[in-house]
């Protein structure tokens, strides 16, 4: 403990001594017990020792006479008026005799009179302040005590240096340690240092550096602490990513599966039964709206159960002698056609009860053997055919692949049509063709070749399919060309010829599964309208679809033709037309 010789106080540490010290040389001088100020140092101390006496120096002493009030205590019983009076009247006259040096010193004679009201009223109260100890004892050590705190000369808090009096004291410590209390004596020139930091002055260098490192220690705790933090936020981060990319897988998983199972659902691959289910059902449907009788509903369901048996088309779909009836159109009724080309005899077929939505490939290949049934080059190698249901399409697709062909596209359907609604597009017809040994190929428009996605393309090779065979046709030719099988993406048609118009224009003849029979049947009518066979026809602006196949008849294929084509059909290519 360190105390201050100039008003008494106790610090704890060199650092507050320090400061105490320089509130002294820098502020003014406030008597620390009753707020005293506008009096110069000395007679501030000749208040404090005559007015504060008991204050002062009791303060310091009041543990040590503590200990020894209750080391005594139980020694002594008497506590008489007359002890305490004693105490009394030793510390009031231990207060009116002053240091020798402090007394030689003459304080002016009004201050003097300033505090006798001060000193006489401080007197009473530390003779009260004594009279509550109750049980002092041994008094001449208390004197001695309070006696030697009261009168020893002050020592230096820095160097232990005794001097004479405080005046002495506060000389010294400004002279000898200025250093120490960072405020230089007046006749020395000392340099000053300015923290780059806080702008503090330091008048010694390695002060200036342990203040300057406490500025580091405390700026790289902070960069730690904002470490720790940004290291917490990216933990935090990472976790908020992981959880976002698993929500997002989770999301992506399931859209795939819904999305899968929409394509099965599709294309029939989804394991909700083949063309009987699906005939039986929607029957059922119609006869619970009331628009089919119970009666007829039995009568189709056996006739569907006979063709099923047999593996031949019942024809209740069928349409036949429309291009006949469109030659006869043609010869008589058009005057904005310049020429036209039909193919061999063939009849429409449109989808039913059991294939409405999933049988166009199937129809459509119907179309395309009807025709070639009807025409003498291909009997040796249909011979004794019919026209097959579809179930029995199916069965002869997977006899296909059975025998190698096209092991891809068996594979993606997983070998098996029977008993599903899955679609067929141009390869399984080419599959199936081929082998029956029937010659055909197929040839991929796979981009548009004209202004808005058309594909003029198309339609000049098909105009050259058909009008191959002779120069100078008349203006209706019956062509010797099976009809063809043409594929997009989402449905399939057959075209059964092309017109030429007189402004060089072309337009396809289409016949399509989704038509159903009581519209082709207006076409057989004599009196045929230019309305009925507007639905037959398709101009380039009409098909601006991404993509378009078409397989093409050619032939008979002989048994070694057949055996090669179907080891090509391992790696087989469809022709593309650039």
């Amino acid at each position: 403990m360190l105390s201050c010789d100039i008003c008494g106080e106790t610090v704890t540490s060199e650092p507050d001594m320090k400061a105490h010290l320089i509130v002294h040389m820098e502020n003014e001088v406030i008597c620390p017990f009753c707020k005293l100020s506008s009096v110069n140092y000395d007679e501030m101390c000749y208040h404090i020792e005559t007015a504060h006496f008991e204050q002062n120096k009791l303060e310091r002493n009041f543990e040590k006479i503590n200990s020894i009030q209750y080391a005594m205590s139980n020694n002594r019983k008497d506590n008489t008026p007359q002890c305490r009076m004693e105490v009394n009247s030793s510390i009031h006259s231990a207060g009116a005799t002053n240091h020798p040096k402090i007394s030689a010193q003459s304080p002016p004679k009004d201050s003097i009179l300033k505090h006798k009201a001060l000193y006489s009223e401080n007197l009473t109260v530390s003779t009260k302040f004594l009279k509550c100890e109750k049980k002092q004892c041994d008094l001449s050590k208390i004197k001695a005590s309070v006696y030697e705190t009261m009168y020893s000369p002050p020592e230096c808090p820095f160097c232990g240096k005794i001097e004479d009096c405080s005046q002495e004291m506060e000389t010294h410590v400004k002279t000898k340690h200025a250093n120490i209390l960072d405020t230089p004596s007046e006749d020395c020139d000392q340099p000053l240092y300015d923290c780059p930091m806080c702008g503090l002055i330091c008048t010694n260098y390695h002060i200036l550096q342990e203040h300057v490192d406490l500025h580091l220690e405390e700026s790289s705790f902070g960069q730690g602490m904002d470490r720790v933090q940004c290291s917490r936020d990216l933990e935090l981060a990472h976790q908020l990513q992981q959880e976002e990319d698993r929500k997002r897988r989770s999301e992506e998983s399931r859209q795939e599966v819904e999305e899968f199972q929409k394509l099965q659902r599709q294309y029939g691959l989804d394991n909700s039964g083949g063309y009987k289910q699906q005939q039986l059902q929607n029957m059922e449907i119609e006869v619970n709206r009331g628009r089919m009788h119970p009666s007829e509903f039995h009568r189709r369901k056996a006739d569907m159960m006979e063709s099923l048996a047999i593996g031949i088309d019942d024809g209740k779909t069928k349409t036949s002698g429309i291009i006949e009836a469109l030659h006869r159109y043609y010869q008589n009724a058009t005057t904005d056609v310049r020429h036209v080309w039909l193919s061999t005899v063939v009849d429409h077929f449109h989808s039913s009860y059991g294939d409405k939505g999933w049988g166009c490939g199937y129809r459509n290949f119907q179309m395309l053997l009807s025709s070639l049934l009807q025409n003498d080059a291909y009997v040796d190698c249909l011979k004794g055919m019919s026209v097959p249901c579809i179930p029995k399409i199916q069965s002869m697709i997977e006899d296909a692949w059975k025998e190698g062909f096209d092991p891809q596209g068996a594979s993606q359907l997983n070998n098996r049509l029977q008993g599903t609604k899955a679609w067929i597009g141009a390869c399984e017809v080419y599959t199936l063709l081929t082998s029956l040994r029937v010659k055909c190929h197929i040839v991929d428009f796979h981009k548009s070749t004209g202004p808005l996605g058309t594909h003029p393309r198309l339609f000049e090779w098909i105009l050259n399919y058909y009008s191959s065979e002779m120069e100078g046709s008349p203006k209706v030719v019956c062509t010797s060309k099976p009809p063809i099988y043409l594929q997009h993406q989402g449905h399939s048609r057959t075209v059964v010829g092309i017109e030429e118009r007189k402004n060089r224009t072309l337009c396809l003849l289409i016949f399509d599964p989704g038509c159903p029979s009581r519209e082709m049947q207006k076409l057989l009518k004599q009196d045929m309208e230019a309305s009925s066979i507007k639905q037959l026809r398709k101009f380039v602006g009409n098909l601006k679809h991404k993509q378009y196949q078409i397989v093409a008849v050619e032939g008979v294929l002989s048994s070694e033709e057949k055996v090669a084509r179907r080891q090509a059909s391992q790696v087989f290519t469809a022709e593309k037309i650039p």
